[in-house]
């Protein structure tokens, strides 16, 4: 273990999905606010190597990190509450570790030993804690294990951090976040779950040293001191996280319930004031103005979001989209703006279900990312409605591919144009496979083998990108399998479709832009820009989307 790295475990109580990523994130936010270098990682107990090959309809928003490795979208929210990039050393899942330990046996690293769960497997985790620790300079690592107490497949994940209490108790703090349901029938809080949750994670042998209580309504006293005393902490351990309206309120909700204070008294750390930070440092008065600006924005604009993804069953997963929504919300809010989403299945589009014209009533339309052929006729039916009544478009990768191929088809006159992800046998194919991927495809290697992660475009003057970027070369992240075919690059320009970014070497097309006397924004990229929008920095691009929504805003402020 690093010498004096402290080390917060946050598991899950009772049922998944009640906010664990997130309060990870707010810890991150309030020890980081009292200067200490943070480091947050995510444990997903999968089999998969990674999170690329997971389906975002199950698992949501596949996060792609600076190096290109597929995470999962509590990364985004990671990094979005540090205002940091994260190494890929922070990211592991269960296939990671089972894979390294099967190499590592085929390679004799093992001397010829039984290789077993305990305590290779528990070891390697150990190690990659540790590394993650050791990737940044960081003082304090927050690790959020997946998933909820009692689920087979994280065990090896809290045996690994029970291991590290054991060995330096001084360095390990353990916090579990819980669910207390309130029944309707019933009409109180009941803690008895959060109870049972405590028994067995004391059954793994570890004992948390905090309660975080997710409800719909705070924590009383009365239930703060039974959960104390049935679950062996003390009352002040046990911090009420009640249903909110912004995720952003959440550090400043903790900061109240002095949660940093506990977990720095418990480390004997020093109590760092703001107003003796450094300049890499932001304290919470500035989170706080950030925070802020959604409960009281002047203005309001209506933001269609047409994707393929919403549908699980009976509901709708926005999360999948989760990156761009936050991007919209962000550059809104620092233009004293609240955006109200409607989600829109391109499906219902494509089978004549709903009518393009419903665009009409909203001051902005994004497309985001997506893969397959699912909705596609129908996401290109909103594209060409966007263009030809002049409604602000974002088009994110898919988005951006999609617009080329809809202005092909009805500008360029090139009549049946496609992209190959479609129909490989279209008569134009505008949009193609990269040469250095039709051998992937052809022996079936799909998982991590994308354009994926950090690359530069180079952006032409007197552009609505080289505007909003205020830059010649920016970079930005990439997943995609796919790019504009260069053979109908010419074509697209002499019909007024704008490269507004190139790669380097000009070959690949990174932006496209119609002219802004020709439409107010219709912007599209082939990279993913939500990955690097940050509350404190919201990303250039839709900034420039929401004030062209603003200035041709058909709702009544």
């Amino acid at each position: 273990m690093k010498e004096n790295h402290k080390y917060v475990f946050v598991i899950g109580g009772v049922m998944s999905g009640v906010g664990k990523g997130i309060a990870t994130a707010s810890i991150g936010t309030v020890l980081q606010s009292r200067g200490y270098k943070v480091n947050l990682v995510k444990v997903d107990p999968y089999l998969n190597v990674d999170a690329g090959t997971m389906n975002p309809t199950e698992h949501g928003e596949t996060f792609v990190l600076k190096s290109g490795l597929e995470t999962d979208q509590d990364m985004g929210n990671y990094e979005r509450f540090l205002g940091k990039d994260l190494p890929e050393e922070n990211y592991l899942t269960s296939g990671m570790i089972y894979k390294r330990v099967i190499e590592k046996e085929r390679n004799l690293e093992y001397g010829g030993k039984c290789v077993e769960a305990i305590p290779h497997i528990r070891d390697e985790i150990i190690e990659r804690f540790e590394n993650a620790a050791n990737s940044n300079g960081s003082e304090i690592s927050v690790i959020e294990i997946g998933g909820t107490v009692g689920d087979y497949q994280n065990i090896m994940f809290i045996e690994a951090a029970r291991v590290m209490h054991a060995r330096n108790p001084n360095n390990v703090f353990f916090i579990l976040v819980s669910y207390l349901p309130i029944p309707d029938k019933v009409g109180e809080m009941k803690t008895k779950p959060t109870q049972n949750a405590v028994r067995q994670l004391n059954g793994y042998g570890v004992q948390p040293d905090m309660i975080i209580g997710r409800s719909s309504e705070p924590l009383d006293d009365r239930r703060k001191d039974k959960i104390a005393m049935q679950c062996n902490i003390k009352p002040e351990y046990v911090i009420s996280a009640p249903d909110i309206d912004s995720i952003y309120d959440v550090p400043l909700n903790f900061e109240k319930d002095k949660l940093a204070d506990i977990i720095l008294s418990n480390f004997e750390l020093p109590q760092v004031k703001e107003s003796d930070l450094d300049n890499e440092h932001i304290g919470l008065t500035t989170w706080r103005e950030f925070a802020n600006k959604p409960h009281c924005a002047s203005n309001k604009i209506r933001v269609a979001i047409v994707g393929k993804y919403f549908n699980t069953g009976n509901f709708v997963l926005s999360d999948v989209y989760i990156s761009v929504i936050e991007a919209v919300k962000f550059s809104s809010y620092h233009l004293d703006t609240i955006p109200e989403f409607t989600w829109i299945n391109a499906g219902e589009f494509e089978s004549g279900i709903a009518k393009t014209d419903v665009l009409g009533r909203f001051d902005g339309i994004v497309v985001p990312g997506g893969f397959g052929t699912t909705g596609i006729e129908g996401i290109i039916k909103a594209i060409k409605y966007a263009r030809e009544q002049r409604i602000p478009y974002l088009g994110l990768c898919y988005g951006m591919q999609l617009m080329v191929v809809e202005y092909a088809r009805h500008v360029a006159g090139l009549v049946g144009a496609n992209t190959r992800e479609v129909d490989n046998r279209a008569e134009h194919l505008i949009i193609d496979i990269m040469p250095d991927q039709q051998e992937l495809m052809k022996n079936k290697q799909y998982g991590g083998t994308m354009r994926l992660g950090e690359y530069p475009a180079v952006l032409k003057d007197g552009t609505i990108a080289r505007k909003a970027y205020n830059t010649d070369i920016v970079k930005e992240r990439h997943r995609h399998r796919y790019e504009v075919n260069p053979n109908y690059v010419k074509t697209l320009e002499e019909a007024g479709l704008v490269f507004s970014g190139r790669s380097p070497d000009g070959d690949l097309m990174e932006i496209a832009e119609l002219p802004t006397d020709i439409h107010p924004f219709m912007v599209g990229t082939q990279f993913h820009p939500e990955f690097l929008a940050r509350p404190l920095s919201p990303h250039p691009l839709f900034t420039e989307f929401i004030k062209s929504a603003l200035n041709t805003s058909v709702v009544v402020n």
